[in-house]
């Protein structure tokens, strides 16, 4: 047996191949959009991909179960569990096997047993892997999300992202029976996630790729409640924001994504372009560096500098029933750009433009230091806005902050003073950069951003914690 580790530091996303060396075959288990890692390592490998599962129907980026399929005429195997509201709607097509809690199938000499787990969502499956050809019983299980290391998956994205009242108490109590399920397991199973630490599917996720079913039983928070009460409490409690694009992330992987090679291909855009489509009140992100941004921009353009994980602020904002635009740092990062959008299903890129189109302009974002923030704050008219995450806010906050997370942000904006000196606030001066300048973009022009983070800012001025 040969298994192969692949993770998307973007997302914090993790897939993996198994392989049976001596039949040729491979198992791919929740691949990503991008199905290049999957079929190169195959073919270094001398396998075959001949057989697709995923664990869910995830929430956080576009599944390339279909994409990987229409590549290699492999078969793609789906849970069958779960209500009517969780079924795959493309499973009715050829290459398409559904499956439930104790089914199984051959991977060459790989035996892939199906163990229902819901609770992160009612269709959630795992797979226990036992290689035949010298053991008789499992080497260890694909969680998904599940069981992670040092946490499980969160139960309440049904609620929070996609609408469903009512679901996130009744998928906490699911969740303590999957977790009771594997209790009874053996601790030598190795355990393999599908996510790691900065996945917003839990709030606690570890660094480690895997880990071992009884140093969870030891040290995972999950497993230390017997009471059904307290575990339900400690689950639903601080767990982070959802991205809003969770939603669409279940709706395109419930109904089949689209292929990659059926999506247009982004134009180029001048400047007098894209001033007429900022002017009908067209989403364009501007990707170039934060100082970039500062010293010159197009205004009513969003700054979400192209770091490893801008396309997750991007989906907190984008309309995915509109086109999209973007401005590139540079013409060489484009393809990797593009490859990041369609990762969390934002297929409408319709136009990018390169740096030159900044070239003349005159509009800057105002910054502030920590020690200039210290100096003024005492005056009256300042309103510090606070726009990370709750948790975050309460551990630590500057005394005064008005506290609105970044992704409510839009939501909320009657809640934020016209005729006060707006000073924008996170931990690094990343989310709250994008903050200011979309604040600029809806209309509110005394705004400015604090440069400097949590290192800096906790020290020149006063904090608190709590509420």
């Amino acid at each position: 047996m040969l298994l192969r580790y692949f993770y998307d530091e973007r997302l914090a996303q993790a897939s993996y191949m198994v392989g049976c060396v001596k039949t040729g075959e491979a198992l791919i288990v929740d691949p990503a959009r991008t199905i290049a890692p999957y079929v190169e390592a195959a073919e270094k490998e001398g396998l075959r991909i001949t057989h697709i599962t995923e664990t869910h129907i995830h929430a956080d980026f576009v599944s390339g179960s279909r994409e990987l399929a229409a590549a290699t005429d492999a078969t793609i195997f789906l849970s069958d569990m779960g209500d009517a509201n969780w079924k795959y709607q493309y499973a009715y097509q050829p290459n398409v096997v559904l499956v439930q809690d104790g089914d199984t199938w051959m991977v060459g000499n790989i035996k892939v047993e199906v163990l229902h787990t819901p609770g992160h969502t009612p269709e959630h499956i795992s797979f226990m892997i036992t290689d035949t050809a010298g053991a008789d019983k499992p080497i260890g299980v694909f969680t998904g999300d599940f069981l992670f290391v040092g946490d499980i998956g969160r139960p309440d994205l049904l609620e929070e992202a996609a609408g469903m009242v009512g679901t996130k108490e009744v998928g906490a109590r699911v969740q303590f029976k999957s977790v009771e399920r594997f209790r009874n397991l053996p601790d030598y199973l190795q355990i393999w996630p599908g996510h790691g630490a900065g996945s917003a599917c839990g709030k606690a996720l570890g660094a480690i790729p895997s880990t071992t079913l009884g140093y969870e039983k030891l040290f995972n928070p999950a497993f230390q409640f017997e009471d059904e009460e307290k575990f339900v409490k400690w689950l639903l409690a601080d767990q982070p924001e959802p991205p809003r694009y969770f939603a669409q992330m279940k709706k395109v992987n419930k109904e089949g994504p689209a292929l990659l090679k059926d999506l247009p291909k982004p134009q180029q855009l001048d400047r007098p372009a894209l001033d007429k489509l900022i002017a009908d009140g067209a989403f364009v992100a501007d990707l170039r560096s934060r100082a970039d941004f500062v010293a010159g921009h197009v205004p009513g353009t969003l700054s979400i500098p192209a770091r490893k994980d801008f396309s997750t602020f991007v989906g907190w904002f984008v309309d995915f029933s509109q086109p999209f635009y973007f401005i590139t740092p540079d013409e060489a990062e484009i393809a990797e750009i593009v490859q990041a959008l369609r990762g969390i299903g934002i297929d409408n890129i319709a136009g990018y433009a390169t740096p030159a189109v900044v070239s003349g302009v005159t509009a800057q974002l105002p910054e502030w230091s920590a020690q200039e923030l210290a100096e003024r704050l005492p005056r009256n008219g300042i309103v510090v806005l606070d726009v990370r995450n709750r948790r975050e806010y309460l551990e630590e906050h500057i005394k005064g902050a008005h506290h609105i997370h970044l992704g409510a942000l839009p939501r909320r904006l009657d809640e934020i003073p016209h005729d006060r000196l707006i000073i924008t606030q996170c931990a690094s001066g990343y989310r709250s950069q994008l903050a200011a300048s979309l604040l600029r973009q809806r209309g509110f022009d005394n705004v400015a951003n604090l440069r400097d983070g949590v290192e800096l800012w906790s020290k020149a001025v006063e904090t608190v914690n709590g509420v």
